[in-house]
């Protein structure tokens, strides 16, 4: 079943519409969350609340790329848990203090910040486009996905330290990049 034809069982209301998604894309979903999180029980935990996000979310919208956007939702899911579990581990009370003050402090988030994040995110994208087909995958499986060495050597067909030396080097050349666009980093 593509992808639009799930969009379409989503729209429906249909309960097929998450079982078409976890057959199709459910172990990419799940290695993702592993990966993140470092545990199989956390991670199907992490898929399973994703699923019931994107069914809360279709309708309305109408991803373009499905696995993209699936992929975003478990993602953030999985590092949100993470956070939250390392979060719980903090004992300091200077902690607890910084916590109460966010209510005080103005968030992160401003105008300003966003449309740094908007332009760093055009500029990778256009780094990423710049790249050979599988420099690009390597890239992507490693820092979006969080694929390790290891996995990526076998995929590849190479040394877990080809793989490494490949990576510094294109860290490298995504640091010229995005200097060369002005960021400062």
């Amino acid at each position: 079943m593509d992808d639009s034809e799930m969009i379409d069982l989503f729209f429906q209301r249909s309960e097929q519409a998450i079982a078409a998604l976890a057959d199709k894309y459910g172990p990419l979903c799940t290695r993702t969350a592993r990966n993140i999180l470092g545990s199989a029980q956390d991670a199907e935990e992490c898929v399973s609340d994703a699923y019931l996000a994107v069914w809360n979310a279709i309708p309305p919208q109408r991803p373009e790329h499905l696995l993209s956007y699936l992929c975003r939702v478990v993602r953030n899911l999985a590092l949100k848990k993470r956070r939250d579990r390392t979060a719980q581990k903090r004992n300091s009370s200077y902690d607890g203090a910084l916590d109460e003050l966010e209510g005080c402090l103005a968030g992160p988030e401003t105008a300003e910040t966003a449309l740094e994040a908007r332009a760093l995110t055009e500029a990778l994208e256009g780094f990423l486009d710049g790249l050979k087909r599988e420099d690009r995958i390597l890239f992507v499986r490693r820092y979006w996905f969080g694929d390790s060495l290891e996995d990526l050597a076998e995929h590849f067909g190479l040394r877990r330290h080809t793989v490494t030396v490949r990576l510094s080097r294109i860290r490298q050349k995504l640091k010229q990049y995005l200097q060369k666009e002005g960021f400062d980093l």
